[in-house]
């Protein structure tokens, strides 16, 4: 087992911002390999995040952004607890991603998430795999597989949190909200978002 020295805890607190104890005992566990131990940090930061849930939020920030050409904006609403955290760096550099992300994103999102999707969409899109199921030559007892998988990569790719991240396929919206939640120790939630076009 490596030596976890006062240099590596000093680095994977400055990577991660996390407790020099945390990041200590994060190292112990990975045998000094600071790329596990930010790993490890994550997941404990995600558990956290979640015991947060249920906490009440009344402050927050609206943010936008609007492209250079003038043709494309939005509106993001996200919320926490504390005027103190609104008001955090961090939390504003969040607010302001996601903003370009809902204006940059294609597909456009519909939802913030998966259970707010608009019942007129999912109908509408149910009926279009049915009928391209139905088209596809395959034995009937495999349609509503079929139905299932594409739904679920539909809901996906029009929710707000589910989607990649800026485009990037490792991280969702989601995601960075519970890491934001972990880092600033209060809950955090995106409660809406507009998205503009010239011509839509």
């Amino acid at each position: 087992m490596s030596k976890v020295t006062a240099q590596l805890v000093r680095e994977l607190r400055e990577a991660t911002g996390a407790p020099m104890m945390d990041c200590k005992k994060a190292l112990d566990e990975t045998s000094g390999d600071i790329k596990e131990a930010i790993d490890a940090l994550r997941k404990r930061g995600i558990s956290k995040a979640a015991k947060k849930a249920g906490r009440e939020m009344g402050e927050g920030r609206v943010g936008s952004y609007i492209h250079f050409n003038g043709k494309v904006g939005s509106m993001v609403e996200l919320c926490c607890e504390t005027d103190f955290c609104s008001g955090n760096e961090d939390f504003q550099k969040a607010l302001s991603d996601i903003c370009m992300h809902v204006a940059a994103n294609d597909p456009v999102p519909l939802a913030v998430s998966v259970d707010d999707l608009p019942p007129e969409d999912l109908a509408k899109e149910m009926s279009i795999y049915e009928g391209q199921a139905k088209e596809s030559g395959k034995p009937e007892q495999f349609w509503p597989k079929i139905v299932e998988g594409r739904m679920k990569k539909w809901k996906k790719e029009h929710a707000l949190l589910e989607q990649p991240f800026m485009g990037d396929g490792d991280q969702t919206v989601g995601a960075v909200v519970t890491e934001l939640v972990a880092k600033l120790g209060e809950n955090i939630t995106i409660a809406r978002f507009s998205r503009f076009r010239i011509g839509d």
